[in-house]
């Protein structure tokens, strides 16, 4: 017998790029760039730039820049939960009428039971996000499209927002909660300005901004992100591996009733009364917003970041064609072009990424 005992196999070598292992491969900058939803969006806002900037003089002067701004928040700051939503494979058609609802409802209370606006506030934000609540908890017991749910919560709050109305104030609109205490410091909160030079920046901006980072936050740094992409991607194969769909599905909706929240009371502390006609179709443009910023319609793809493309771009829009003082009236003809081109590019971009 030997004294020597056989030396140990070396162990193999760790797999590389050069072995044939592609998850150690290097990726260009170029396939992390086509991996990216919003790449269409950002190529489409950088031609609407350029093209209104030479069409329209008055484009690039700081003060336009401010409309522009606050035109992007104002659909931006929606545009975002309903990204999410869409993310998740469903849809909102309650969403610009739920605006109104939480304004007037804020309006309502405070002014009929002569309490703090601040109660109103409150009031409003706990119906709101019941409304929410009953879009995702229908969806669910239902099994019905989310077309048909919130399209017959679209009906009903409409009704709803004009009936009461009429009935608590006698016209269509609220009357002035102005002169009521806590006025100011909500005004403060929800409908601020600051002007530096010839610069006005509305608070809507940054709640908007915000909303983007805390949704950015969320799709790629947590579980719930995760859960998100999942039931947008297949809700039957996410549940089968422990993904909660009934939960993640009702928070979506609830998210979308809380930034309609936050829109609703925007309008109410920047104008004092609220018409009870208002947000019917803006549920349209926040869609808009979403396509144009790379979600699908099918589900499981897109991003926060490429809804705040989409609504800039909306806010370049309308307001370079008053600035190239073109007649408004087709305004809607590029809006739909826009969104035709947009949702062509964005499906050449996701079959450019895959294919890579």
């Amino acid at each position: 017998m030997s004294a020597l005992a056989p030396a140990p196999a070396a162990p193999p070598p760790p797999p590389s790029a050069a072995s044939g292992d592609e998850r150690l491969a290097p990726v260009s900058l170029l396939r992390r760039l086509l991996g990216r939803p919003e790449l269409g969006a950002v190529v489409g806002a950088a031609a609407v730039f350029v093209f209104f900037s030479f069409a329209a003089d008055s484009f690039l002067k700081a003060s336009s820049l401010s409309t522009i701004l606050y035109s992007a928040s104002t659909i931006g700051i929606m545009a975002v939960p309903v990204a999410l939503l869409m993310i998740g494979g469903e849809f909102d058609l309650s969403a610009g009428v739920m605006v109104t609802t939480s304004a007037l409802i804020s309006s309502m209370f405070s002014y009929q039971m002569t309490a703090n606006v601040w109660v109103g506030v409150l009031v409003s934000l706990l119906v709101t996000l019941a409304i929410g609540f009953f879009n995702g908890f229908m969806l669910i017991r239902t099994k019905l499209p989310s077309f048909i749910i919130t399209l017959g919560t679209f009906l009903m709050l409409t009704g709803l927002n004009l009936g009461f109305t009429k009935l608590i104030s006698g016209t269509v609109s609220t009357k002035t909660i102005a002169d009521m205490e806590g006025f100011p410091s909500a005004r403060a909160l929800f409908a601020s300005q600051w002007t530096v030079g010839s610069v006005t920046l509305k608070v809507t901006v940054l709640w908007w901004l915000a909303l983007v980072a805390v949704a950015t936050w969320i799709l790629l740094r947590t579980r719930a992100g995760n859960w998100i992409f999942a039931v947008g991607g297949g809700a039957d194969a996410a549940r089968a591996v422990g993904v909660p769909v009934v939960k993640t599905r009702i928070g979506l909706y609830m998210g979308v009733a809380l930034c309609a929240w936050i829109s609703g009371q925007h309008i109410l502390f920047s104008f004092d009364v609220v018409q009870s006609g208002e947000g019917v179709g803006n549920e349209f443009l926040y869609i808009i917003a979403a396509v144009i910023g790379g979600c699908l319609m099918t589900g499981g793809y897109g991003s926060a970041i490429g809804s705040a493309v989409g609504a800039f771009i909306f806010g370049m829009t309308s307001n370079g064609i008053v600035y190239a003082q073109w007649n408004p009236d087709w305004f809607k003809f590029f809006l739909g072009a826009m969104l035709l081109l947009a949702t062509l590019l964005n499906a050449w971009v996701r079959k450019r990424a895959e294919a890579k």
